[in-house]
């Protein structure tokens, strides 16, 4: 059976980006995350220990946002390295990232990072 867990827009106010003042400033960002596993058994028992606890994904992505970083690229690598590690029952993720008012010209609805990992 094909599972997958889902948040979606999770929202978040942090301080990531590569000019100084967005680390006083900070920004609003957004966070999506996908994570396949294989959660027949949870269907059948009912059991948290046999799903994947996605309130400890969200800690995951609350925590891994809070840390500083330059590069958005380092956020999500942070992210899935967590995920991957907690949760062994998962084969892939993918982690969207989304600065929603990047310090560029132009309007624009936000600039995104997207990674996909495959685990076997």
């Amino acid at each position: 059976m094909k599972s997958k867990i889902i948040l979606e827009d999770i929202k978040i106010y942090a301080y990531h980006g590569v000019l100084s003042e967005e680390a006083i400033i900070g920004n609003h960002y957004v966070i999506n995350a996908e994570l396949h596993a294989d959660l027949e058994k949870a269907s059948q028992t009912d059991n948290l220990e046999d799903t994947i606890n996605y309130a400890e994904v969200s800690a995951i992505i609350h925590k891994e946002m809070a840390i500083r970083s330059e590069l958005l690229e380092h956020v999500i690598g942070r992210i899935i390295n967590k995920i991957e590690n907690l949760f062994p029952k998962i084969t892939f993720i993918k982690i969207r990232l989304t600065k929603t008012v990047p310090p560029m010209p132009g309007e624009m609805k936000g600039v995104s990072l997207e990674f996909e990992k495959e685990i076997k």
